[in-house]
C-alpha cells in the first residue's frame, strides 16, 4: 500500500489516520494481476455489478411494497402501474435475478474448467459456494414476495421438502411457515430475510475479494506467478476490460428488461395466490431446475428411506459436494487446456447440467423421468468417480515455464 501518493493535503491527512485510499489504490490500481486473463475473468466483476443493481432496485421497491397477504399482490401491481418508473425498477430487479445467476453459473463453470478451486484457493472456492447458497436462499424468498399463484405454491412445495427429514422435519417446516400453513407470518419472514441476505452476500463478496487478493488470481494456463514479467497492474488494463464487459452485458440485460421482461417468469404468477386452486404444473425459477430434477429423480422407497427423503438429500448433496472438489480432483494440473481427457468430460458435464435443467422444467413423466435419473447419476459420478480417476490415469500436456513464456515465445 506504500505506492499511493497524493498532493491533496486533506486526502493525505485522512489516509494517514485511516488508510482507505491506500487500500483502494493497492486493490484497484496497482494490484499485480496475471497478464494473460481472458474475457472469462470478466464474469466475477459483472456479478458484483449486478449485485449492486439488485440491492439498489430492491431498496426502491421496498418503499412501495406491503408484506401482507391481502396487500402484497396489489402493492406489486401498484408499483407497476402507479409508481413513477416503478415498472422499470421492478423489471430491472426481476430480470436482474436471472442475470445474476447466469453470470454466477458461467463464473462457476469457468472455475471448473481452469481449476481455480485447487490449492491454494480452496477457501476462496468455499466462500464462492457460500455466496451461491446465499443467492439461492435470497432468490427463493424473493420469488414468494409477489404473492401470485406460483409464489404461493412454490413456497408450499419447497418448504414442505424439509418434512422429509425424520423427527426434525416437521418442526423446521412449522418454523419456516410461522404457523401451520403458508400464510402471512411466512410472507413476513421471507420478506425480512430477502431484504437482509443481499447485504450478507455483499459482505461475503468483500471477504471473497480479500481471499482472492491474498492468494492471487488464477489464469488460463493455471501456472502461478513467478516473476514480475508475469503480471500487469489491474488499472488500466483490466478496469477497461471490465468496463467493456459491463457495456456488452448491459445490452444483453436491457434487451430482456425492455423487450422481453417476462421471458424468465411464469404466467401463473400474475394470478393472485389462491390456496384453494393448485396450478397444473408447479415449477421453480429456471436457475433451480437442475436441482429440482435431481430431487425428482428418486421415485422408489428404499427400505425405510422414502423417495422424498432420498431426493432431498441428493438435492442438497449436489451443492455440498462442491466443497470437496479441491480434493476430489486429484490431478496436479489446474487448467483443462493441458488436460485433454478432462476437457472432454467437462463439456459432457456441462451438457448433463443443461439436460437436468430441461428435465426439471417439464412434468414428471416418461421418458423424462428416466433421462433425469441417468443425468443425476452422471452428475454425481463426474465428481465421485471420473475426476478422481482422471487425476490418476490422465497424462497432461507439458506446462509452460511461466505465464509470460508463451507470450515472449510468440513475439520472438
Amino acid at each position: 500500500m506504500s505506492g499511493f501518493q497524493t498532493n491533496n493535503k486533506v486526502v493525505s491527512w485522512l489516509d494517514q489516520r485511516l488508510p482507505i485510499f491506500s487500500m483502494l489504490h493497492h486493490s484497484g490500481i496497482e494490484y499485480p494481476t496475471p497478464r494473460n486473463l481472458n474475457y472469462w475473468w470478466n464474469f466475477g466483476s459483472l456479478a458484483g455489478f449486478i449485485l449492486v443493481v439488485m440491492i439498489l432496485t430492491g431498496i426502491f421497491l421496498v418503499m412501495n411494497y406491503s408484506s401482507h397477504t391481502s396487500l402484497a399482490f396489489d402493492s406489486v401491481e401498484r408499483i407497476m402501474r402507479d409508481v413513477n418508473y416503478g415498472w422499470l425498477i421492478r423489471y430491472l430487479h426481476m430480470n436482474g435475478a436471472s442475470m445474476f445467476f447466469i453470470l454466477v453459473y458461467i463464473h462457476i463453470f469457468r472455475n471448473l474448467y481452469y481449476g481455480s478451486y485447487k490449492s491454494p484457493r480452496e477457501v476462496l472456492w468455499w466462500i464462492g459456494i457460500i455466496i451461491f447458497l446465499s443467492m439461492m436462499g435470497t432468490a427463493f424468498m424473493g420469488y414468494v414476495l409477489p404473492w401470485g399463484q406460483m409464489s404461493f405454491w412454490g413456497a408450499t412445495v419447497i418448504t414442505n421438502l424439509f418434512s422429509a427429514f425424520p423427527i426434525v422435519g416437521d418442526p423446521i417446516v412449522t418454523l419456516l411457515w410461522g404457523g401451520f400453513a403458508v400464510d402471512n407470518p411466512t410472507l413476513n419472514r421471507f420478506f425480512s430475510l430477502h431484504y437482509l441476505l443481499p447485504f450478507v452476500i455483499l459482505g461475503l463478496v468483500v471477504v471473497h475479494v480479500w481471499a482472492l487478493h491474498t492468494v492471487r488470481s488464477n489464469n488460463p494456463l493455471g501456472v502461478e506467478i513467478k516473476t514480475q514479467a508475469d503480471t500487469i497492474p489491474f488499472h488500466p488494463y483490466y478496469t477497461i476490460k471490465d468496463l467493456f464487459g459491463i457495456g456488452v452485458f448491459l445490452m444483453f440485460y436491457c434487451a430482456f428488461v425492455f423487450w422481453a421482461p417476462n421471458f424468465f417468469g411464469e404466467p401463473d404468477n400474475y394470478i393472485p395466490a389462491n390456496p384453494m386452486v393448485t396450478p397444473p404444473h408447479i415449477v421453480p425459477e429456471w436457475y433451480f431446475l437442475p436441482f429440482y430434477a435431481i430431487l425428482r429423480a428418486f421415485t422408489q422407497d428404499i427400505w425405510i428411506i422414502s423417495a422424498k427423503l432420498q431426493g432431498v438429500v441428493a438435492m442438497f448433496s449436489a451443492i455440498i459436494i462442491l466443497f470437496f472438489l479441491p480434493w476430489l480432483d486429484t490431478s496436479k494440473v489446474r487448467s483443462a487446456k493441458f488436460r485433454p481427457w478432462y476437457r472432454q468430460f467437462f463439456w459432457l458435464f456441462l451438457v448433463d447440467c443443461v439436460v437436468l435443467g430441461y428435465v426439471g422444467g417439464k412434468p414428471a413423466e416418461e421418458p423424462l423421468v428416466t433421462i433425469g435419473q441417468i443425468a443425476t447419476a452422471y452428475y454425481f459420478a463426474h465428481f465421485l468417480i471420473i475426476m478422481p480417476l482422471l487425476g490418476k490415469i490422465e497424462k497432461p500436456k507439458a506446462l509452460p515455464a511461466s505465464i509470460s513464456a508463451p507470450v515472449l515465445k510468440e513475439k520472438a
